[in-house]
């Protein structure tokens, strides 16, 4: 019989059926299971979850009178909010605006990234203390206009991989947890998660890091360790917290079971360790590497639903992480209905399939035209994308600087003056 108890009624023995409240208040990431640890008893009358349901088929009842030792739960008080003025309002910045900020910010997070891989690589204790006001820049950043970051940190040198990786990570782990519903607290630690998950990499040496081959077996099983080397580095350090630590070590885990270190599965691979897989999976194969080069970004996120149909990426979390980039993400290459092709330059979070692009080529005479910003979400614009370009067809050599902000600053040139 399922019953519907107080958090303050509840008593080892019982078996928990479900909690009430938001899931994020949740100190579990299971709901079922019989309730038999002090400290897990503990830990849910300190949450703010109030009530919770019970099976007395498979548990104690209300009427038990097991005496837990532990004291009857106080009234749940106010969340805790941080100390300090409040924050103020962030308003909206167009993407040209934002891109000159989150330019600053990339310049700014690879030097901490890399000054952090410097100091684990000389054997030094971490200290992740200039990584936290960084998140909290580049999280406010993403609240003004996530297009900006997300579409600059798309853009790495081979040199630059491992460090803008951790950045872009940490971007998407930020706009993801938002999609996803976290309280800004949960935002911010899931970005710093994101910022530190693939520190590890700074014990690998750089001979296999940067192999532009296919790595040996005792290449690859060397690379397998950077997720336990970097929960280590960051648990000796003691500044972490639990959810970097979390995705630090399980961001290569899968849903099947067939990830590593641990080959977790079901509620042992918690939410933010998915989050981070996919957050991962995607940035990595849309980067230029050592080995290879990206594919697009249109094309990843097919690859990664036949991955999520065979079980190695997160059902829920991917449909999340795709309202959040689209299913054209910036970059992405695109056949208009006016027989033109384009680039995805801001995703429409209103209207996925209707996002900014700028149009450059024309189809049916074969040239390359002067590029033009369309937003298909306006009203009154009749043409449409009808489907998704491959640029190994192609082979166009400026689409990485075409969908790049207008405000950003670029060395590169755009189609006016280079020849497809």
């Amino acid at each position: 019989m399922l019953k519907t108890i107080r958090i303050d009624q509840l008593r080892l023995g019982m078996h928990l059926h479900s909690l009430g409240g938001a899931w994020i208040d949740h100190p579990f990431w299971k709901t079922r299971f019989v309730l038999d640890d002090p400290a897990d008893l503990a830990r849910l009358r300190a949450s703010s979850v109030r009530e919770c349901v019970i099976d007395t088929r498979r548990g104690l009842d209300v009427a038990a009178d097991a005496d837990d030792g532990l004291p009857a739960a106080a009234p749940a008080p106010e969340p805790v909010r941080p100390s300090g003025p409040a924050p103020r309002a962030r308003q909206r910045s167009s993407l040209e605006e934002e891109a000159v900020v989150a330019s600053r910010l990339c310049a700014q997070a690879r030097h901490s990234v890399s000054a952090l891989h410097d100091e684990a690589r000389m054997g030094r204790a971490l200290d992740v203390g200039d990584c936290v006001p960084l998140v909290d820049e580049i999280a406010s950043s993403m609240q003004r206009n996530a297009g900006a970051l997300l579409g600059l940190v798309r853009l790495k040198t081979h040199d630059d991989y491992t460090f803008m990786h951790s950045v872009a990570v940490c971007a998407l782990m930020v706009v993801l947890s938002r999609r996803i519903g976290l309280s800004e607290t949960q935002v911010r630690a899931a970005g710093l998660a994101g910022l530190l998950h693939d520190v590890g990499k700074a014990k690998i040496p750089l001979a296999v890091l940067n192999k532009p081959g296919q790595l040996s077996a005792e290449e690859y099983r060397l690379m397998q360790r950077h997720p336990q080397l970097g929960h280590d580095m960051l648990a000796e350090a003691g500044v972490a917290g639990a959810v970097a630590l979390d995705v630090c070590l399980h961001h290569h885990e899968r849903p099947d079971g067939q990830g590593y270190p641990e080959g977790l599965s079901g509620a042992d691979f918690s939410l933010h360790a998915r989050m981070g897989a996919v957050c991962d999976v995607y940035d990595a194969i849309t980067s230029n590497r050592p080995y290879k080069a990206g594919w697009g970004p249109a094309d990843s996120i097919a690859r990664m639903a036949e991955w999520t149909r065979a079980g190695k990426l997160d059902a829920e979390v991917f449909r999340a992480f795709i309202d959040c980039v689209g299913i054209y993400p910036v970059g992405s290459l695109v056949r208009l209905r006016s027989e033109r092709l384009a680039v995805v330059v801001e995703h429409n979070p209103e209207a996925p399939l209707a996002p900014r692009v700028k149009v450059f080529y024309s189809i049916r005479a074969q040239l390359t035209l002067p590029a033009e910003l369309l937003d298909l979400g306006q009203p009154g614009c009749r043409d449409r994308i009808v489907g998704r370009e491959s640029n190994a067809r192609w082979k166009f050599p400026f689409l990485d600087s075409l969908a790049m902000p207008l405000g950003a600053p670029s060395g590169h040139r755009g189609p006016a003056t280079e020849t497809a």
